[in-house]
Formats: C-alpha cells, structure tokens, sequence
C-alpha cells in the first residue's frame, strides 16, 4: 500500500468551489424567474430610481430626473433643509394574474429619492416641470451661494 500525502488546502478549496456552485446553480436567473429575478432586479434598482443629472447653472441648481410611465399626480416633491426628496408612485396598469406572466420586468409601487443639494436654495423660488416622463426642478441659489467675481487690482 502506497502512502499518499494529505493536502488539506486542496480538499478545502474543493469543497469552496463545490459550495459555490451549489448557490450559482440556486440562485441562477431561470430556476425561480418569477420570485428571485423580481427580488434581485428591485434590489439593484433600490435606491436608484429615477435616475438622475444635477448640475449648477450659475444660478440655480438643476435636478433632471427620469421618471417614465408616470403622470405628474404620481410625484411629489419636498425640500428639507438641503435635501430635495423626489417621491412617487408607478401604479399597474391592469391586474394579470402571476401564473398567466412569461416575463415580469417591469417595477411597481413606490419610491423616493434623496438629493443632497451642495447649497441653499430659495425654497419659495423652486419650479418644477414635467414632459415625456422627465421631471425638470429648478432650485434658485440664495445670493450667498452664488458665486461672486472679484477684481483684483494690481499695482504697477
């Protein structure tokens, strides 16, 4: 009978890789489509919806925010202190049955959305619009965060 040396790293990664596969086969996208495909697409999503441009226009401070498939009733818009907090509601259009679904992409139900704003606005001031599903706010900078130019002399 031949000795044959034990190696323990070998048989631990092994049985690393054979666990892993275990929970890539599990959680693969085709096994429970219906309940993990829709779990795992609103846990990406979380946090993230409507996605968004904020950019500083010398004056104001501009929040372009995607928002298709709704209407202007679904969304509500807040300022608190510095926080712009854009929240709505995508409802379902009709009510089909889970079983009778060959795919369910789509998300349903509500959100909300926090901005940090980098400066104060004039909360009075604020405009909001909304055209083919983007929501355009406009937040007026207070003139202290405005940016101002001053003129350096120089002597000569």
């Amino acid at each position: 009978m031949a000795l044959v040396r034990w190696a323990p790293e070998r048989e631990i990664d092994r049985f690393r890789r054979e666990i892993d596969k275990i929970f890539e086969d599990f959680f693969s996208p085709g096994r429970f489509p219906s309940l993990f495909g829709r779990v795992t697409r609103e846990l990406e999503d979380f946090g993230t919806f409507p996605a968004i441009d904020v950019y500083d226009d010398k004056e104001n401070i501009v929040v372009k925010a995607e928002v298709p498939g709704l209407k202007k009733d679904d969304i509500e818009i807040q300022i608190k202190g510095r926080d712009l907090v854009i929240k709505g509601e995508k409802k379902k259009e009709e009510e089909i049955k889970d079983e009778n679904y060959y795919y369910a992409e789509r998300i349903y139900g509500t959100f909300s959305r926090v901005i940090r704003l980098p400066v104060d606005v004039k909360t009075d001031e604020v405009k909001a619009k909304f055209k083919n599903g983007i929501l355009e706010i406009v937040l007026p900078k207070v003139e202290e965060a405005k940016p101002k130019e001053i003129k350096v002399e120089v002597e000569e």
